[in-house]
């Protein structure tokens, strides 16, 4: 698999998921721009990591909640690089709390970031797709946007969401060859679930059937996937990363 010659945009690429998925587009190849909000230091470690892997790329500091800045942001990514080939809708927040006592300002943010966001970037970027009749749009869903989860009503919406707003724009861009696809993945390893309590962590693998966290590895690996031209033929889909734990 090869991604030379291609342009990538991984959005809240600079921990976790998004980082990772930034390195595995880089080591093949692909030129990838870190999207990030503040932690301009994190971005710049990605692609000191992306380079590393034998890639390149550059960082892109914009609010993915914001439509204006999302629009100017990846208007000069595609002055910089001609086009985006591909695009991981991967940035996300939580505000967690039970619904009679989540204020507003929590479902919305998580809404705006979450879901919103994902209809930015793909508005911002899918005309240069359109262009080259070449595409690929990934979003980075979750576990708990089809089970639900208590406390995460805002979350969960947000990322239930995401795979209708997969499904539709795989209808509206299969004639261009852009393909459209999801991973949601389940629990896995990240600065939030190794700051939980071991208690809490045992309480989690025992409701995975494989009896282990994921790693954001597997969840680069389903990305890849369906940036793949072995993929071409696979449309408004969605991988489960989550050891079984949802079926």
């Amino acid at each position: 698999m090869t991604l030379h010659g291609k342009t990538a945009v991984v959005t809240g690429g600079s921990r976790g998921i998004g980082r990772e998925i930034a390195i595995a587009l880089g080591a093949r190849g692909a030129y990838v721009f870190v999207n990030y909000v503040s932690r301009a230091d994190a971005a710049e470690e990605t692609i000191g990591l992306v380079r590393q892997a034998g890639g390149d790329g550059a960082i892109v500091q914009c609010d993915v909640a914001d439509f204006s800045a999302t629009q100017e942001a990846m208007k000069e990514v595609v002055g910089q690089a001609g086009s985006v080939d591909i695009l991981i809708n991967n940035a996300g927040i939580t505000r967690d709390g039970l619904l009679p006592l989540m204020k507003e300002a929590d479902w919305d943010q998580v809404l705006d970031t979450n879901l919103k966001g994902a209809f930015n970037c793909s508005k911002a970027v899918v005309r240069s797709m359109m262009k080259k009749k070449w595409g690929r749009i990934v979003n980075i869903s979750s576990v708990v946007g089809f089970s639900g989860n208590a406390g995460q009503a805002n979350y969960a919406a947000a990322k239930a969401g995401m795979v209708g707003l997969t499904k539709s724009l795989a209808r509206e861009f299969a004639s261009r060859r852009i393909t459209v696809n999801c991973v949601a993945p389940g629990y896995i390893v990240t600065e939030m679930t190794e700051a939980l309590p071991e208690v809490a962590q045992q309480k989690l693998i025992r409701e995975i059937p494989l009896g282990t966290l994921g790693s954001a590895a597997d969840v680069a690996a389903a990305a890849l996937f369906f940036v793949n031209d072995e993929a071409a033929y696979v449309t408004g889909q969605t991988i489960h990363v989550n050891g079984g734990m949802y079926m």
